[in-house]
């Protein structure tokens, strides 16, 4: 073989690239551009978001981007630029839009969906598109800023951040392409957990954003952007305008805070809908006893600067507490441990052995937060003159959010919840939720810098509001619409919408230390569309939440609120159809954009000899541990989309996955268009046979463009390292949930079981003499697995043989075979209860149980 020798000048490296960062010149991801413009007036922004995707492929492409907005704010409107044509979007029932948009491929029509899957968290596609082709997509947006101690807060995420998915797999095909299956714990996981590009990767994709302010009357003294470095401009006429700094990628959110003293008012926008903001009075706030539990998240998620303020904060929050106060402290991961048993005085020798435990605690494990909020519930009982307060300090990456609110969200409602997150690519959405369940305070801390103003006010919150019992009167409510009053606080205004039939003022009843305390406000009209559109989403909000706890007769409510206001919601999507033909049909490649890693979360270094899918599927893990072990929650042998290049489900043996549960378990009520098709009958998506879990490691799952099948190179099969698209993407890795308590009367191993199979699993898949540290590793977490089931007898000595491999003269081959031997004693046996049964028609993702 000829080896060529090139000159240094001619191959110079690719600057800020990092391991699998290849460039060609057509490039091979479909997203090239986002644009954030938004105009700033008082307390509310308008912003469009521009997002510019390209065919770089010789076949027509559908394209698909997840992505994250305000959770606050209303899409109001949906926009799809083509060839010189403009097609408005529709907003329309989520069934009946995704019926118009699979019908437009299979016509040959340029089409694009926006959906939404979590309050901060949408998913944009776009069919259709013919080689070299550039599509411009807007959404329009209103959102409401948080205004507290002086200051509003314009905060945009930019990144999806890998999220923790628990609950077991779920059989069929998943409702999206993203890198973890769907379970019954989380029905729409593969919808929220794009694949994420390898660190380093050449900026893939051009971010502008622009915000104009407009103080309306109020004097702007400052203004601060925390993460990004940004621009300003003055202009008399314009006002502020704040410019992000060309370079900059989308992997942490943007926080633009506006120093300025706002006032009380009440908007009318003329049509019914209404907008209060009451600032807090100069009142003192008494400090009855509390009873006070904090949660502190110590996941994988949460390593590196993460954790060392999760731990300040906490430990501030320990130090508020004085000696007629009771309190505990939790922190979790896959397992819940206390600093003490139960409630215990807050004495200075109780909070300082809780600072000292706190002090140990580094980031682990997975984000198993149900459990920890059912024995924070139990310890909080309810007493006469105690006041029962939860505060959890975490990032909130979890994805099982409706199901942490149907199972607590009831006895939460009855309690003070105050939340601290902790991220530069936060889970707003899902925090606010919580917080609002609660009627306490979401705080969001993005850097170590910004911990200590955020701790000044967190302090002033978690003691007593200043008002309670709200309510309104003159003012004549339409009832049921009113936004939740919750109470006012130090610091923080009162904002509340809803719609009214008539009157110009209102009066704000409530409590101050028990005694009746009012305020009234005249009404001022403004024509401010925006006012409709945010009270739409915040009234939407308040009804999902309720579905997620079980109200599912809301259904028809929500739909009907969000098509009379024409704002987007979890049941309904806009949809862009172009009346031109442009394909012969749907489309021939299918590609899932990646996403940034987020800033700031540490990646695992230096992981242990494996084989090279099983170290692939590590460093795609969603808890990033700070641990050069393999996540026990993946298995080896598949590929997960940690990859340089995109998935490719046009390309793989998935080609034909749908891209809905819509082929088969549409209920006959989710709109016109939507009833069941079997598979293969006529207009039913294609759907090709799904690769078996558990390959062999290396091997691929299909070729793609430019790459040998199996390879994972360039465009082949395989885990996609390359520049090139992952075209042989395999079927996303189980997640595995680390094991949940077990319930009374069910086996112990059962409750593991999964956990196990997967170990297993990986295990065979091992070279026949494996690395011993593997196996020491393998033995660590068996011997959790055995402390926390207290046996049975055989997994704890399996641990306690397996952490000893590491020792000289250990046969490491007989010792994997033993562990094979014992493992599958232990795993054999009948299926888990919660498995689906296959062939079962589960309902759409949102809905299903």
């Amino acid at each position: 073989m000829k080896i060529t020798s090139l000159e240094p000048a001619r191959c110079l490296p690719v600057p800020d690239a990092g391991f699998g960062a290849l460039r060609t010149a057509r490039g091979n991801l479909p997203l090239e551009s986002v644009a954030v413009s938004a105009d700033i007036s008082g307390l509310v922004a308008g912003v469009e978001v521009t997002q510019g995707f390209r065919n770089p492929y010789d076949v027509t492409l559908e394209a698909t981007y997840v992505f994250p907005l305000p959770d606050r704010a209303a899409v109001t409107g949906f926009r799809m630029e083509a060839d010189d044509r403009v097609i408005e979007g529709v907003l329309k029932e989520r069934g009946q839009a995704r019926a118009d948009y699979d019908r437009a491929l299979r016509e040959g029509k340029r089409a694009a969906i926006a959906e939404e899957d979590r309050p901060d968290v949408f998913t944009i596609r776009v069919g259709n598109l013919l080689p070299g082709e550039r599509v411009t997509v807007r959404l329009t947006l209103s959102q409401p800023l948080p205004y507290e101690d002086g200051a509003a807060t314009f905060r945009f995420p930019l990144v999806v951040a890998p999220r923790y998915i628990p609950g077991v797999p779920l059989d069929g095909p998943g409702s999206g392409d993203g890198t973890a299956p769907d379970t019954d714990a989380v029905p729409d996981a593969s919808r929220i957990t794009p694949p994420v590009l390898l660190p380093g990767f050449p900026a893939p994709v051009r971010l502008s954003l622009t915000a104009t302010i407009d103080a309306a009357g109020l004097d702007l003294r400052d203004m601060a952007s925390s993460l990004h470095v940004v621009e300003e401009e003055v202009h008399e006429k314009e006002g502020h305008t704040v410019r992000l700094r060309p370079g900059e990628r989308l992997d942490r959110d943007f926080i633009l805070r506006l120093s300025f003293d706002a006032s009380t008012a009440l908007q009318l926008d003329g049509e019914g809908a209404f907008s209060l903001t009451v600032l807090p009075p100069a009142l003192e706030s008494p400090r009855a006893p509390r009873d006070l539990v904090l949660l502190l998240d110590r996941s994988g998620s949460m390593g590196g600067w993460k954790m060392v303020a999760a731990r300040r904060a906490a430990a501030r929050i320990v130090d508020t507490l004085t000696e007629q106060d009771r309190f505990a402290v939790l922190t979790f991961d896959s397992v819940v441990e206390q600093a003490f048993e139960g409630l215990v005085t807050a004495s200075d020798r109780n909070r300082y052995r809780a600072v000292e435990h706190l002090s140990r605690v580094d980031a682990r494990g997975g984000t198993e937060l149900l459990e920890p909020l059912r024995q924070a519930i139990s310890l909080l009982h309810d007493e006469a003159g105690r006041e029962r307060v939860l505060v959890l300090v975490t990032d909130g990456q979890v994805g099982h959010e409706d199901q942490i609110l149907e199972q607590t969200g009831g006895a939460l409602s009855s309690m003070r919840v105050h939340t601290v997150g902790i991220d530069r690519a936060v889970n707003a959405g899902f925090l606010g939720r919580l917080a609002g369940l609660g009627a306490g305070r979401c705080e969001l801390v993005e850097s170590e810098d910004r911990l200590d103003a955020a701790m000044e006010q967190i302090h002033r919150r978690i003691g007593a509001p200043l008002v309670t019992d709200l309510s309104l009167k003159d003012l004549d409510v339409e009832p049921g619409t009113v936004t939740h009053l919750g109470s006012i606080f130090p610091g923080v205004p009162l904002r509340v919408h809803g719609r009214y039939r008539n009157g110009s003022s209102v009066t704000v009843r409530g409590l101050a230390s028990g005694t009746p305390w009012e305020q009234q406000v005249t009404g001022t009209v403004v024509d401010n569309p925006a006012i409709r559109a945010v009270w739409a989403r915040a009234y939407l909000r308040e009804l999902e939440d309720r579905y997620a706890m079980g109200e599912h007769e809301l259904e028809a409510q929500i739909v009907r609120v969000s098509l009379e206001n024409g704002v987007l919601c979890r049941f309904t999507a806009y949809v862009a159809v172009d009346t031109r033909k442009v394909a012969e049909g749907e489309p021939e490649h299918r590609v899932i954009q990646p996403v940034e890693p987020p800033s700031g979360w540490e990646l695992p270094q230096n992981p242990p000899m494996m084989p090279f899918m099983a170290q692939a599927a590590v460093m795609a893990a969603p808890s990033f541990r700070a641990m050069s072990v393999p996540d026990p929650g993946f298995a080896p042998g598949q590929g997960h989309g940690f990859a340089g290049g995109a998935q490719d489900t046009g390309a793989s043996d998935i080609a034909g996955r749908a891209r809905d549960a819509g082929d088969v378990d549409w209920d006959t009520d989710a709109g016109p268009g939507s009833a069941p098709r079997a598979p293969g009958a006529p207009g039913a998506p294609r759907r090709a046979p799904r690769r078996a879990p558990g390959g062999a490691p290396g091997s691929g799952g299909g070729s793609g463009p430019g790459g040998a099948p199996g390879s994972g190179a360039g465009g082949g099969g395989g885990h996609g390292y390359g520049g090139g698209s992952a075209g042989g993407r395999m079927s996303p890795p189980p997640r595995y949930a680390p094991p949940p308590a077990p319930r009374p009367g069910a086996s112990g191993v059962e409750s593991v079981r999964t956990q196990l199979v997967a170990e297993l699993d990986r295990l065979k898949a091992l070279p026949s003499g494996p690395d011993p540290l593997y196996l020491a590793d393998l033995g660590s977490r068996l011997s959790a697995l055995a402390v926390f089931l207290g046996g049975p007898p055989e997994l704890s000595a399996l641990a306690e043989e397996l952490q000893a491999a590491g020792l000289p003269g250990t046969d490491a081959k007989a010792l994997r075979t033993h562990a094979i031997e014992v493992l599958t004693a232990l795993t054999s046996g009948s299926p888990s209860p919660s498995q689906s049964t296959p062939g079962t028609p589960r309902r759409p993702f949102w809905k299903r149980t």
